[in-house]
C-alpha cells in the first residue's frame, strides 16, 4: 500500500479550474457529515433513514437496496428560505468582486450551433418545467454551505486506486465535488448535488524495470474509448514534470487535456434512431458526391452534422484556481482505496438529492463504483477497455508477443505446406484416374464422383494456398514492425484518434454581435411569424412558412460565413433534380439514343476486329 501511495503521489495531477468556479475537490467524509440519508420506495413518500450530522461513511456502507425500485439517496442541503435568499443577494450586491474571479461566457452557446439544435434546445428548456429539476436557490445554498465547510476543512483531497492488469499499472484518481451547478451557473445541461469525476494514468515497466507512463485518459461526461486518451508524449497532454495537467470544466467538472471552450452536444434519447438514420444517409450521400465530383470537394465532417442534439458549452479555460504541483494549493494526503472501503462497494445509492428526473440529468450521480442503475461502472472493472486499451499491450511486452506470433505463424505454415503437398498429390491421382475413366459408359457414375471430389479438393487447396500466402505476408509485415520496435519507434502519437474532443478555435468564435442577437431571437421570431401567418394570412400559410424557412437558411449560412458553400450545395442539388426531371420527361428518347450509341459502338468494335 505504501508503494501505491508513492505511485499516486508521484504522478498526481494538477487541476486547473475556470474563473468563477465555486466548488473544488474535498474529502467526501465532510460532505456525508452534512448530509442525511433517505430512501424513496415505490408509491410512498421519501423517508429519512439517518438525519443530518449523524451520518458517517461507515454507516453509509451498511445500506444496500432492499427492493428493485427503491432509491437510496443523500440530501446535502435544503433550499434557502426567502430571508436567507434576500440576505445573500444583498451581500452579493454590496461585495465587490475581483475581476479575476468573475466568469464571462464570451460568445453565446446558441450562436455556435445550427438552427435545428437551437430549436431542440428550446424544447429541452421547456421540458425542465415538467421534469424533476433542482431549483436555482439550491445551488446558492450549496455554495454557502460549501464555504462554511471550507473553513473547517480547507484542504483538497483525491481518492486513489492502483490496478494491475495485463502488464499495465493503472493509477485511478477520483475527485469529489459537493455540487454540479453547470445549468444554473454556466448555462449547461443540468444541476445536481454531488459530483464524482476521475482520470486514469497507464504505466508499465520497461526492460530495465523502470516505471514509464504511457497513456492518460480523462473522464468527460459519459464518453469513453480511444478518443478520450492521449499518449504521454503527445503535446496536447500538458505536464508539470510527471504531473499531468487537467483542465476542469466550470460547473460540470468534466476533464480536458487542453484549455478552451468545448461544444458538447447531448443527444435526445428518443431521437437516437432518427439520428442514426440521418448519419447513415449522410455517409451514403458523401460517398456519392466523392464518386460524382471527386475528392477535392470540401465535405463537412459528419460529427458536425448531428442536428438531433442539444448544444451546451464546457468552459475549461484554466484561468482560475489550481490545485497540485506549483499551484495555488497542494493536495492533502490522498486516501488509497486498498482494500476498497464498504462505503464505496456497499452503497449503491445516489450521492445527493433524487429529483425524480426521468432523463436522470438532475438526479444526483452514484458513487465511484456504480452506475445509477446499480451496475458496476466499466471504468471500475475494466479500466483498459474503458479507454480503448484492451487491444494494446505495454510497449515492453509487444516485442516478445510479436516474436511468439511469428513463431506460431511459421509453425502453422510448415503444417500448411505439408497439407498442400498431400492434397496436390491426391488431386493429381484423382486427375489421372478421371482421365482413365473418361468415355467409358460403365464407369459414368464413378467418373462423376471423381469430378465432384476433384472440385471440392481443388477448392480446399485454393483456401490453403490463400491462407499460406496471407501468413507469409503477415510474417513480412511483423518483421518490418519488429525492426521498428527494436529501433524504439512508436506509432503516430494520434493514430488512434477518430473524433477527438477539441476546443473551439478562436477563428470560429469571432461572430459579430448581430449573429449573437439573431441566434438568441431566431426561434422565437420563427414561432411568432408562424402564428401571425396562421391568424391573418392562413391561405398563404404554406408559402409563407416556405419563405421563412428559406430566409432562415440563408441568414444562418451568411452569419456562419458559409454562404458560398450553401450556394454550391444548392447548385449540386438542383443539378441532380434537373437530371431526374429530364430523365423522367425524355426517358424513351434518351433510352433510344443510348441503345443506338451502344449498338454502333459494338458494331465498330466487331468490324475493327474482323478487319485487323
Amino acid at each position: 500500500m505504501d508503494d501505491d501511495l508513492q505511485l499516486l503521489r508521484r504522478f498526481e495531477p494538477v487541476l486547473r479550474f475556470t474563473r468563477g468556479e465555486k466548488f473544488y475537490p474535498i474529502d467526501a467524509e465532510a460532505y456525508v457529515k452534512e448530509s442525511s440519508l433517505w430512501v424513496q420506495r415505490p408509491e410512498q413518500t421519501s423517508h429519512c433513514l439517518i438525519p443530518e450530522k449523524e451520518l458517517t461513511l461507515e454507516k453509509l456502507g451498511q445500506y444496500s437496496p432492499t427492493g428493485q425500485k427503491s432509491v437510496y439517496y443523500l440530501q446535502f442541503i435544503e433550499p434557502l428560505n426567502i430571508s436567507e435568499l434576500a440576505a445573500y443577494l444583498v451581500k452579493k450586491t454590496m461585495k465587490k468582486k475581483d475581476p479575476k474571479d468573475v466568469f464571462r461566457s464570451g460568445r453565446g452557446r446558441l450562436s455556435r450551433v445550427g438552427y435545428t439544435s437551437r430549436f431542440l434546445d428550446g424544447l429541452f428548456s421547456l421540458s425542465l418545467l415538467a421534469r424533476g429539476r433542482l431549483p436555482g436557490d439550491r445551488a446558492l445554498a450549496a455554495a454557502l454551505t460549501y464555504e462554511k465547510m471550507r473553513t473547517s476543512t480547507p484542504g483538497h483531497r483525491y481518492y486513489g486506486r492502483v490496478i494491475r492488469q495485463s502488464g499495465w499499472i493503472i493509477l485511478q484518481y477520483w475527485f469529489f465535488y459537493v455540487y454540479n451547478d453547470w445549468r444554473s451557473g454556466y448555462y449547461g445541461a443540468n444541476d445536481h448535488e454531488a459530483d464524482w469525476e476521475m482520470i486514469n494514468l497507464y504505466l508499465y515497466e520497461d526492460h530495465d524495470g523502470v516505471l514509464q507512463p504511457e497513456w492518460a485518459a480523462y473522464a468527460s461526461h459519459e464518453f469513453a474509448g480511444d478518443d478520450f486518451r492521449r499518449r504521454w508524449d503527445d503535446p496536447e497532454l500538458q505536464k508539470m514534470g510527471d504531473h499531468p495537467v487537467v483542465y476542469v470544466a466550470a460547473g460540470s467538472h468534466a476533464s480536458y487535456f487542453t484549455n478552451g471552450d468545448y461544444l458538447t452536444e447531448i443527444e435526445i434519447p428518443f431521437m437516437s434512431p432518427v439520428a442514426r438514420f440521418m448519419e447513415n444517409a449522410g455517409k451514403m450521400w458523401r460517398r456519392f458526391l466523392r464518386r460524382t465530383i471527386g475528392d477535392e470537394v470540401e465535405i463537412q465532417n459528419p460529427s458536425s452534422l448531428n442536428i438531433f442534439t442539444v448544444p451546451f458549452v464546457d468552459y475549461a479555460r484554466g484561468d482560475g484556481f489550481s490545485i497540485g504541483k506549483d499551484a495555488q494549493s497542494d493536495w492533502d494526503d490522498p486516501i488509497v482505496m486498498d482494500p476498497v472501503p464498504d462505503w464505496v462497494s456497499g452503497y449503491r445509492g445516489l450521492w445527493g438529492y433524487y429529483a425524480r428526473d426521468p432523463l436522470a440529468g438532475e438526479n444526483a450521480p452514484p458513487g465511484m463504483q456504480y452506475t445509477r442503475q446499480g451496475e458496476v461502472r466499466r471504468v471500475w472493472y475494466d479500466p483498459l477497455g474503458w479507454a480503448g486499451l484492451d487491444k494494446a499491450f505495454p510497449p515492453a511486452n509487444q516485442l516478445p508477443l510479436l516474436l511468439q506470433r511469428k513463431i506460431d505463424l511459421d509453425t502453422e505454415n510448415q503444417a500448411l505446406k505439408l497439407q498442400i503437398v498431400e492434397e496436390q498429390t491426391q488431386l493429381s491421382v484423382l486427375g489421372i484416374e478421371t482421365n482413365a475413366m473418361r468415355g467409358l459408359p460403365h464407369l459414368v457414375s464413378a467418373f462423376n464422383q471423381h469430378q465432384s471430389r476433384m472440385a471440392n479438393l481443388s477448392e480446399e487447396l485454393q483456401t490453403l494456398c490463400k491462407k499460406l500466402t496471407w501468413n507469409e505476408t503477415l510474417i513480412g509485415v511483423l518483421s518490418d514492425y519488429e525492426r521498428t520496435l527494436k529501433q524504439g519507434k512508436k506509432e503516430p502519437v494520434r493514430g488512434h484518434l477518430k473524433r477527438p474532443l477539441l476546443p473551439e478555435k478562436e477563428s470560429e468564435l469571432r461572430l459579430g454581435w448581430l449573429a449573437e442577437i439573431w441566434s438568441a431571437l431566431s426561434i422565437s421570431l420563427m414561432l411568432i411569424a408562424s402564428i401571425v401567418l396562421a391568424l391573418f394570412a392562413r391561405k398563404y400559410l404554406y408559402i409563407g412558412l416556405t419563405g421563412i424557412l428559406v430566409l432562415i437558411i440563408f441568414l444562418e449560412a451568411g452569419f456562419r460565413r458559409r454562404l458560398s458553400s450553401l450556394i454550391n450545395t444548392l447548385a449540386i442539388l438542383l443539378a441532380v433534380i434537373c437530371s431526374f426531371v429530364l430523365l423522367y420527361e425524355y426517358f424513351w428518347i434518351l433510352l433510344i439514343v443510348m441503345v443506338s450509341i451502344a449498338s454502333l459502338y459494338v458494331l465498330w468494335q466487331n468490324l475493327r476486329e474482323m478487319w485487323s
